[in-house]
């Protein structure tokens, strides 16, 4: 049995099938991390979805900013679609209620605690343990699946910034989606900084990535996340990033879990989007 991880595929079907191949993917004896951002900004957010959904089996899929922002869009009358979303096709699909409910269904982290593994999309601020964000996005999904139209319209903002444990259930809901699902950069005591894009050198003063805090909490444990394709391929030890930026003109790139030795396993993309082209209200 081997298990991949693999990065952000936002709509790009048909690479996912080609990388699908070339890691000789056996539904009989292999499992898949994704890390989120299976829509939006490619050419097929219906077809990669349909796809990641055949696999459920063996797929175990955390939520990205645009999977919520679709989210949104479905449940929330106030959402609209944005320059840059390529989400019609599955918003009008006959299978588009079934798909989605399976998409709300998927957790903010998953937390292998037999193996201290930890898979997100985005991140974590240096306050919280693995244990500690799974508690917590464990009580924010309940919040969410109990209601999603009123989560998802309340969804939306850059505050609070920073994390603090005395937050209302509905600012901590929102500081735990956010983080989970946006984070790149923060201060050493969590004040996060959502509008960040660039490269981890071109962080403001007093920010740095938040895996680079001394005596983060999370320190101990392997944390697999996506969604900063200026960051790229990184692999250090407890330290795996996977968005390639594929719809970028990047790659899809696959990791195989148990194998340190194993080069990672990439399918060269087309550039379906420009830098700048395009932001959804979920962010970027």
């Amino acid at each position: 049995m081997a298990r991949y991880a693999i990065g952000d595929l936002q709509g790009c079907r048909a690479e996912l099938a080609e990388l699908l191949k070339k890691i000789r993917f056996s539904a009989d004896r292999d499992q898949l991390w994704f890390t989120g951002d299976i829509v939006n900004r490619g050419p097929d957010s219906l077809g990669a979805l349909q796809l990641v959904h055949s696999l459920d089996a063996n797929a175990t899929l955390v939520l990205g900013n645009h999977d919520l922002h679709l989210l949104a869009v479905y449940f929330c009358k106030q959402h609209n679609l944005k320059r840059g979303d390529t989400l019609s096709a599955l918003l009008a699909h006959k299978q588009c209620s079934q798909l989605l409910q399976w998409l709300l269904e998927r957790p903010l982290v998953h937390h292998d605690t037999e193996r201290d593994e930890l898979l997100v999309h985005a991140g974590l601020v240096p306050q919280w343990s693995a244990e500690r964000a799974d508690e917590l996005a464990r009580a924010t999904r309940v919040h969410l699946l109990r209601d999603p139209a009123t989560f998802l319209g309340k969804m939306y903002g850059n505050e609070p910034d920073r994390w603090d444990e005395s937050l209302t259930a509905s600012e901590r809901d929102r500081f735990v989606v956010n983080a989970l699902t946006r984070l790149r950069i923060c201060t050493a005591d969590g004040l996060v900084d959502l509008d960040f894009k660039g490269t981890p050198d071109a962080a403001p003063a007093d920010y740095a990535p938040w895996y680079a805090h001394r005596n983060r909490a999370s320190a101990a444990t392997r944390v697999v996340f996506g969604h900063w394709s200026t960051l790229g391929l990184m692999q250090q030890r407890n330290l795996l990033a996977l968005d390639t930026g594929c719809v970028w003109g990047g790659a899809l790139t696959a990791v195989d879990l148990d194998d340190d030795e194993r080069p990672p396993i990439q399918v060269p993309c087309v550039g379906y989007q420009l830098p700048g082209a395009g932001k959804s209200s979920a962010g970027s």
